[in-house]
């Protein structure tokens, strides 16, 4: 029988919610022609813990430790955007130290956040070695997290009014080791990664999206600069002391899965550049600022954002004049990315979708929220 007469018909399958490669419980309904991917509908929910909710229960300090667990790999920059809400709802003046420290804080853990991202994307392309290579240079970040605030994931560091104690003894230099032997580090990730040929192969050209799609669909950070857009919000809406601080924007053009992926190792060499600067022009003085151990915001509404890890997040505050949120909402940039998802996907084979999912780096604590 010639094969052009053989009856075909679309299939559905699902991918995930427990599925190594969907980077958390994330299910994905994909229809299939064969091995092309017709349609892909991410479906999410499986970590919902409603922390928008929670926040009205909890006083204006109590909800920082909630902030940890949204991006869980980026708790420091979570802290820092809630901390600028109620700083900005307060007129609260932070001391010059604490925005230094804050920003020493930020940076560091941008890297360590792009390094899981170095290391998981590795794994989902089938290669093991970079994992344990980025975990290695990780665990150096967070052996300085831990001497600072004592906790290894979830720091609950950067409070109201400054941080929650001084940096101890030690770290400028231990930091500044890290520093120094890093860009050197990270030749070798290029070397054994960046440059491989058949990650070249698996992530050139494979799930793009344009420039003009990326923005239309809201995407930010690193995967809306893979587009080649160059917005960052330290640059365009600066915050902290970002605005004294030597930095570029990194970008690529290609909007593919391994434009996202150079992204992001061009921003871990610039964020070596900014910890660097922050040590050097960090001043003597106080660490937080004088503020009632109850917060008690007057009547108002806010709404404030950083350049996180995974792009533009953002906090909406409303105070009613009482010790408890009277209503927050919470802007999670992977939230807003995975929509995009259904887009990049459509076309590529099954194969290819573990790549295109890993390229977004998305953190389901903060999809889900």
């Amino acid at each position: 029988m010639p094969t052009s007469t053989l009856k075909t018909e679309e299939i559905q399958i699902s991918m995930g919610p427990q599925h190594p490669s969907t980077h958390g419980v994330l299910r994905v309904v994909l229809t299939l022609d064969g091995e092309i991917v017709v349609d892909a509908q991410p479906d999410i929910g499986y970590l919902h813990r409603g922390i928008e909710k929670l926040a009205e229960k909890r006083s204006y300090l109590q909800f920082v430790t909630l902030t940890d667990r949204t991006d869980y790999l980026s708790s420091m920059l979570n802290n820092e955007v809630y901390a600028l809400a109620v700083e900005k709802l307060m007129g609260i003046e932070v001391p010059e130290r604490a925005e230094f420290i804050r920003v020493i804080m930020m940076e560091l853990n941008r890297i360590a956040s792009h390094l899981v991202f170095v290391g998981a994307f590795g794994l989902d392309l089938g290669a093991s070695t970079p994992f344990i290579y980025a975990f290695r240079e990780r665990e150096d970040i967070v052996d300085l997290f831990e001497m600072t605030c004592g906790a290894r994931l979830t720091y609950n560091y950067i409070r109201p009014g400054g941080v929650a104690r001084d940096l101890p003894a030690g770290f400028d230099k231990k930091c500044r080791a890290f520093l120094k032997k890093m860009p050197a580090r990270m030749d070798e990730i290029d070397d054994l990664f960046s440059k491989n040929e058949i990650v070249l192969i698996r992530t050139r050209g494979v799930g793009c999206i344009s420039a003009e799609d990326a923005v239309n669909y809201g995407m930010s950070g690193p995967n809306l600069r893979g587009s080649g857009v160059p917005f960052d919000v330290r640059k365009d809406d600066p915050y902290s002391v970002y605005d004294r601080l030597d930095f570029k924007v990194v970008t690529q053009t290609s909007g593919d899965c391994l434009g996202r992926y150079l992204v992001r190792t061009g921003e871990i060499r610039e964020s070596l550049k900014i910890v660097e600067q922050a040590l050097d022009m960090l001043p003597e003085g106080e660490y937080t600022a004088k503020v009632p151990r109850v917060l008690k915001p007057p009547a108002g509404e806010v709404y404030t954002h950083i350049e996180s890890s995974r792009g533009d997040l953002g906090v909406y505050l409303i105070s009613d004049g009482s010790t408890n949120p009277y209503r927050l909402h919470w802007r999670a940039p992977s939230f807003i990315n995975l929509a995009a998802l259904r887009e990049m996907m459509k076309g590529w084979k099954v194969a290819d979708t573990v790549a295109i999912i890993g390229s977004l780096d998305i953190v389901l604590g903060e999809v889900d929220r």
